[in-house]
């Protein structure tokens, strides 16, 4: 109902479930909260027509994950490196809030990328609500992994979850999240994948 209107409102826009972006066999996932009205709603690509995703693609770019440091429509030549990007609801919500609802129903999907995933893979949260999405896709109580920004979690099955705040723009505008402390997130995550393996039944 609420897409339909969107249609109708914007008929240039994409307005239907964006897909996932990047590789199709990826060491790190990157799980947002959901596409933008006027970003991934508008472009069809995760984090792609808004500022959210500019923090987003400038560090995965530092970091040798993407071809170039920002992007601008799905059908631009910017590829990622090793990773996918993909959100814990795959429409675009009333007010940007998905409901609970709609995070079941999406959940799927979610769990569908986990197991698409290369061993002792990472999967970055952007935001809580990302956070709660991956713990349900993956089946496990969600009081033993909180949340907070910076915070990582051994996951059963060998993955390693990461929690950042979300790069909104009321994050990245009010200094909740800043260039340095995402990169530092990144930084771990790269850290992460240089360690040895300590369980080779997960490598």
């Amino acid at each position: 109902m609420f897409l339909r209107e969107i249609r109708r409102q914007y008929p240039t826009y994409y307005a239907r479930p964006v897909p996932s972006f990047g590789v199709s066999w990826p060491r790190l996932l990157i799980v947002g909260l959901a596409p933008g009205l006027h970003g991934a709603n508008r472009t069809g690509r995760p984090f792609t027509g808004d500022s959210a995703g500019q923090l987003l693609y400038r560090t995965l770019y530092r970091f040798g994950l993407a071809s170039r440091p920002y992007s601008l429509a799905a059908d631009d030549e910017l590829r990622l490196i090793g990773c996918r990007i993909t959100n814990a609801v795959r429409c675009v919500p009333p007010q940007n809030k998905p409901t609970a609802g709609e995070l079941v129903q999406c959940n799927g999907y979610l769990k569908a990328e986990l197991e698409t995933l290369q061993p002792r893979p990472a999967i970055l949260a952007l935001g809580k609500v990302a956070h709660t999405a991956v713990l349900a896709a993956c089946g496990v109580q969600q009081a033993e992994y909180r949340f907070a920004h910076g915070a990582e979690h051994a996951l059963p099955g060998g993955a390693h979850l990461f929690d950042s705040y979300h790069c909104s723009r009321y994050n990245t505008h009010t200094g909740r999240l800043t260039e340095g402390m995402f990169a530092a997130v990144l930084a771990r995550i790269a850290e992460y994948f240089r360690a040895p393996c300590k369980q080779p039944r997960n490598c």
